[in-house]
């Protein structure tokens, strides 16, 4: 019994002593590890002694002492289990006891330790605005987590950018970018402003000296390896008239048209037989040639385009000259259509054509004039396909602009191309392809999405939209241009983002459009040819859009403008060549449009002060019976019986008349053209 007796007073006294240790204490790291050490102590007997710390309550001190006076021996066995462990009762109980401190470690974790030092610390002070402000930060903090399900949505599919669905505005601390300024003015340039004199000098403009002397020169030299010493060298004049047959055949929608019908007298044009023989035309059109035949494929097999470098590039290089784009530029890909043989021939069945020479181009959106233009020439001799393709495209378009918004489709569309495009102060706006890494899972998704409805996303740089015009199906674009979640009033709903790219898209398309429609490009074998056809088509196109600029009152009223310049761009380059024509042509609508350009000395010019035509006075031909109809008819002069047949007609009634009753007058050529 005594022995019992001790056992149960060393009990009670080493409680009293633990709970005299933890109650002085003051320090907070003291007070964090000690509390560590109540709760987490693996022994149970520690877990019974902590429990007696909190509860020290008098009956719970009564059950301890009549415990220790019990002689039972379920007592003992009890007694025994609770310092072994070994009591399934007792592990229960112990869970138990586990369960309640978990419970008030995290009542404990709730409690700030500004809390715990005003209980157990005489010496503290208050300090309840920092309590409030610790509080107020906290919830802040609080509000600024994002759940991770909704992080794991606006995170990128690489895991390298993070969108969020508020807009840069909205956040604390972002600033919205400013908008780039442009440097240049928009519209035709000073220097094509200064010699863009009249239609035809307009459209000379992007033909320099240096390419006309290419191209006398390469043609004479192909003439004389075809003809030999038949050959007569051709000048400038010979060529212009060419290239305005070539334009008048596409202006009347006879580019596929046979030779033969556009020269007959009866349905042909009259212009065509006015300008030049048919035989002329074809040996022209056979000896053309801008680069040296015949020169061996060594530099071919180095080069792709070495037939057309020169010239593509001379004319390349005249195109920014002329005219400076406006705020928005589109990039793209024309597709010059061509069935022939090709190294770098292309296939895109998007096309109408199909097959053909796809060329990059960078038009304005608004006027689609053509301001760089790039001929795609398919891989590289080690046949690796191009990386980040569509990126080099852009800045390779685009070098030399600042300030401008540059549209694009979802080939060129990349989040690190409109990064390297703010670096150039230029932003972006385009459709973006669904498979793109850098894209959120969220705004992917297409399922149960009301039809109508818009989810965007922001990075500090970059909007991105995902517009669901039906069910199950939805468009994606970027934008570095704007930086709100703007949405159109309209029932479409449309957000502004896609308002925009739809308003500045069409710029290389509508060039396509009106390039084809009055094309200059005959049948022909040789892909260069077929370049330089284009070269014309799109020459034509940027003088009328600088014609029409420079003079916005010329044929104002007209619907159909650029047939009308086509018609006078044709006519101003064949007029030359008709003024030094020898032999008139049989029939007689050409025979009297020849004579009509003999007889001006100089074609109309356009007043620009007063907005109409100003034709200088024409002077007439000199009277003169020489003309050479098709048929041979008698006199009308001489008598019935004694009428001879005569081709010769009268130049005011067209009469036949013989030599006998013609007044004939003798002069050279030179007061011919007078």
């Amino acid at each position: 019994m005594e022995r019992r007796f001790n056992i149960a007073e060393a009990i009670i006294e080493s409680s009293e002593e633990e709970r005299d240790v933890i109650l002085p204490m003051t320090s907070d790291e003291f007070m964090e590890e000690e509390r560590d050490a109540t709760l987490h102590t693996s022994d149970g007997f520690m877990e019974m002694e902590r429990e007696s710390n909190l509860h020290a309550s008098d009956g719970l001190m009564e059950e301890e002492r009549d415990a220790t006076l019990h002689e039972s021996d379920g007592f003992m066995e009890e007694k025994r289990y609770v310092t072994l462990h070994t009591s399934d009762g007792f592990m229960e109980e112990e869970r138990h006891l586990e369960e309640e401190a978990e419970s008030e470690e995290e009542l404990f974790d709730q409690a700030s330790e500004t809390e715990d030092n005003t209980e157990l610390d005489p010496d503290y002070q208050s300090t309840d605005g920092e309590e409030e402000e610790e509080e107020e930060e906290d919830k802040e903090e609080e509000e600024e987590k994002v759940p991770p399900e909704v992080e794991a949505a606006y995170q990128s599919k690489n895991g390298n950018i993070m969108w969020t669905s508020t807009t840069p505005s909205e956040r604390q601390g972002s600033k919205t970018p400013a908008r780039f300024i442009i440097k240049m003015t928009p519209g035709p340039t000073r220097f094509a402003c200064s010699n863009a004199e009249d239609i035809k000098s307009t459209f000379e403009l992007f033909f320099p000296d240096k390419i006309k002397k290419n191209l006398i020169e390469m043609t004479n030299l192909e003439g004389k390896r075809v003809f030999h010493k038949a050959w007569k060298n051709l000048d400038w004049i010979d060529l212009q008239a060419y290239f305005g047959l070539l334009i008048l055949a596409g202006v009347y929608r006879s580019h596929h048209e046979a030779l033969g019908s556009l020269w007959n007298s009866v349905s042909g044009r009259a212009i065509f037989r006015a300008t030049m023989p048919r035989s002329t035309f074809t040996m022209i059109s056979r000896i053309f040639c801008f680069y040296k035949r015949g020169a061996g494929p060594g530099r071919q097999k180095r080069d792709k385009l070495a037939p057309v470098r020169d010239v593509w590039e001379k004319w390349v290089e005249r195109l920014p000259l002329m005219y400076n784009p406006g705020p928005n530029v589109t990039v793209d890909e024309c597709l010059v259509p061509f069935r022939g043989r090709c190294p770098f021939k292309q296939y895109m069945p998007s096309k109408p054509s199909k097959y053909g020479i796809k060329i990059w181009a960078a038009c304005d959106s608004r006027s689609s004039y053509a301001w760089n233009m790039q001929i795609y020439t398919g891989k590289a001799a080690d046949r690796k396909p191009e990386k980040n393709q569509g990126m080099r495209v852009v800045l390779d378009m685009t070098s030399g602009l600042q300030g401008h918004t540059i549209t694009c489709d979802n080939f060129f569309t990349s989040y690190a191309l409109g990064e390297e495009l703010l670096q150039r102060k230029m932003s972006m706006i385009g459709t973006v392809r669904s498979n793109k890494p850098e894209l959120p899972p969220a705004l992917l998704s297409k399922k149960d999405r009301p039809r109508l409805s818009s989810m965007f996303a922001f990075t500090e740089t970059h909007a991105l939209v995902s517009y669901c015009p039906r069910k199950n199906k939805n468009v994606l674009l970027m934008s570095t241009f704007h930086r709100d979640a703007a949405i159109s009033s309209e029932d479409h709903k449309k957000p502004q983002i896609i308002l925009d790219y739809n308003q500045t898209k069409g710029g290389v398309d509508t060039l396509d459009k009106v390039v084809a429609t009055y094309t200059c490009q005959r049948i022909t074998r040789h892909w260069p040819m077929v370049i330089f056809f284009n070269m014309l088509d799109v020459s034509a196109y940027n003088s009328f859009v600088l014609w029409t600029e420079i003079n916005p009152t010329w044929q104002k009223t007209k619907q159909y403008r650029r047939r009308l310049f086509l018609e006078e761009l044709g006519e101003a380059l064949v007029t030359p060549y008709m003024k030094r024509r020898q032999h008139l042509p049989r029939t007689q609508s050409s025979q009297n449009m020849v004579k009509e350009a003999q007889a001006t000395p100089q074609p109309p010019s356009y007043s620009k002060v007063m907005g109409e035509h100003e034709r200088s006075p024409r002077k007439k031909a000199p009277f003169s019976p020489v003309s050479t109809p098709s048929k041979r008819k008698r006199c009308q002069v001489c008598e019935s019986k004694n009428a001879r047949k005569t081709t010769m007609t009268c130049n005011k009634c067209n009469m036949y008349i013989c030599g006998t009753h013609a007044v004939i007058t003798s002069y050279c050529y030179t007061c011919k053209k007078v």
